[in-house]
């Protein structure tokens, strides 16, 4: 199967063989566990001092008195027990808990094939929210020329001339103030994905890129689930560079 490339200015180039991987099956159970082992391997183990709210004198009178068992001090405060001002914590977060959801090696790498092949599936790009109606091509695949841009404008101007441009003002509007706690814990906004950009090596397009709303790049030696399918939702709008789809021939 072949599928066009594109000049920065949006003209045709030429046409390139698409990489067996676009072949694989569609397989959204294994996309969904290697997102999730993906996500949890990036988690902190936490947890707090075994000794902390433990570290007083207090004893319990015991019972007959007319008042609760607590452990108490001198002054007949109450201590150690979580009800009490400054006691230990209930049910603390602890370390030794199993926060990575592990995953078989060739299941990952069949959930990354899987979810590389559902990004040239236009009907999954479109059911995750992308606007595609101008885009000439699904994948689409751009000439390793755009890996040399240096700033952000050019790159936005490359976008327009792909149709690329308006998912990325969908990804712009739909930034929105999380609900609840959530917004006082480093989340405050929620952003939507917009276009991935997959370049073959380190290059100046990578800082270019980055600065528009819901865009990332990465190179394709790094390209995991978690880019390709945010969310463990399948069917991310991809550009390719030429480099890259040669690239992803030798990878898989």
């Amino acid at each position: 199967m072949k599928v066009k490339v594109y000049n920065i200015d949006g003209s045709e180039k030429g046409e390139m063989e698409l990489p067996s991987v676009f072949k694989t099956e569609y397989r959204p159970d294994l996309i969904k566990r290697a997102f999730l082992s993906s996500l949890t391997a990036k988690l902190q183990p936490k947890g707090v001092n075994p000794m902390a709210g433990k570290r007083t004198s207090a004893k319990s009178i015991g019972k007959g008195h007319g008042r609760a068992r607590v452990r108490r001090t001198k002054q007949g405060q109450a201590a150690f027990v979580p009800q009490a001002v400054g006691g230990r914590r209930c049910h603390p977060p602890k370390v030794e808990k199993i926060l990575h959801e592990k995953i078989n090696n060739k299941e990952r790498i069949k959930a990354l094939m899987s979810a590389i092949s559902a990004s040239a599936n236009s009907e999954l790009v479109k059911n995750r929210g992308h606007i595609i109606d101008e885009v000439p091509s699904i994948p689409l695949v751009i000439d390793d020329q755009f890996e040399g841009i240096k700033k952000t404008k050019d790159v936005l101007e490359v976008f327009k001339n792909l149709g690329l441009d308006k998912d990325v003002k969908r990804a712009k509007n739909g930034i929105k103030i999380r609900a609840g706690i959530g917004k006082l814990r480093g989340r405050r906004y929620r952003k939507p994905k917009s276009v991935l950009v997959v370049v073959s090596n380190l290059c100046d397009a990578i800082n270019a890129s980055r600065n528009l709303p819901g865009v990332d790049i990465i190179t394709v030696d790094s390209l995991g689930v978690l880019h390709i399918a945010p969310g463990a939702d399948a069917g991310r709008l991809t550009l390719w560079t030429e480099g890259a789809m040669e690239k992803l021939k030798e990878r898989f």
